[in-house]
């Protein structure tokens, strides 16, 4: 039998992203044990809350209950600290609300999670970019980087259970809570499902740069304030194509990448810590 969980997601005027994430949900396989998902609505000033709450007869009628918290200050960390304090499971899965998972998704974490020992796991991410041309070219090589490819990138979707969850207490105010966590663990305790979700990616060469600028901030401040969790970056797999094979095969899509990477060193003025990523 797979392990009670919370399915904990934090949303912000997601009206458009939060009906096919929660749709996804309800038509997972069973995991065998006891599931309740929480919705953390922070400063919406759109209906994800009633349009979320449309989903609590459906969940009821599959056994899994629906609480929607509706949050008057618009942060992520926030959310995700008055999801925990909500939850009833010890095991914990947090899904980004535009997150699509998978039917089989859910279930694998749950099973992966029933263990004594400290477990962070994951799915298959695969990116999605249905809009801007740029984005799609750079989508397409960025989706081949051995981060996303190997190891437990998580980024979308991460899972902890209860005795992994005890490696920190509330979320800390950072930016990059899925570099914060996923770092937490070793590569020896980090555990990657085969079913897969769908995770998109922001449309548009300038929204792209802003958001990657953001994402590069918030990786380093995690090395800055937690620079002990550094020691547990995955290693470069071995059998990894390298980056100029990448390039011979996806010149379009290195050029793409290379052009952001190169923008996003560039000199700017300061903008917020909170882009949308997507």
């Amino acid at each position: 039998m797979s392990v009670a969980c919370s399915i904990l997601i934090p949303a912000h005027n997601e009206v458009g992203y939060i009906e096919p994430c929660l749709a996804a949900l309800l038509a997972s396989d069973p995991t065998g044990a006891a599931v309740e998902v929480i919705v953390m609505a922070n400063g919406c000033s759109d209906d994800t809350v009633g349009v979320s709450r449309k989903y609590t007869d459906g969940f009821m009628a599959k056994g899994w209950a629906l609480t929607v918290l509706d949050l008057t200050q618009g942060s992520k960390m926030g959310a995700l600290n008055a999801g925990d304090a909500a939850a009833r499971h010890g095991a914990r899965i947090y899904v980004d609300a535009d997150v699509v998972v998978s039917q089989s998704l859910i279930a694998q974490l749950a099973a992966v999670l029933d263990d004594s020992t400290p477990r962070y796991a994951s799915g298959g991410p695969i990116v999605q970019a249905s809009g801007s041309a740029f984005t799609r070219i750079y989508a397409r090589f960025w989706a081949s980087l051995p981060f996303v490819t190997h190891g437990v990138p998580g980024f979308g979707v991460f899972a902890v259970n209860a005795a992994a969850r005890t490696r920190w207490g509330d979320f800390p105010d950072i930016i990059s809570d899925d570099t914060f966590v996923r770092l937490s663990f070793t590569p020896q305790e980090r555990h990657r499902v085969p079913a897969t979700y769908t995770w998109p990616m922001i449309e548009g060469a300038g929204p792209l740069i802003r958001v990657r600028r953001r994402q590069d901030i918030g990786v380093a401040e995690v090395q800055e304030l937690f620079p002990a969790l550094w020691a547990n970056h995955d290693p470069i797999p071995a059998d990894a194509p390298p980056i100029w094979r990448r390039a011979l095969r996806d010149p379009l899509g290195f050029a793409a990448f290379g052009a952001v990477a190169l923008a996003v060193r560039l000199p700017h003025r300061k903008q917020e810590r909170w882009a949308r990523g997507r």
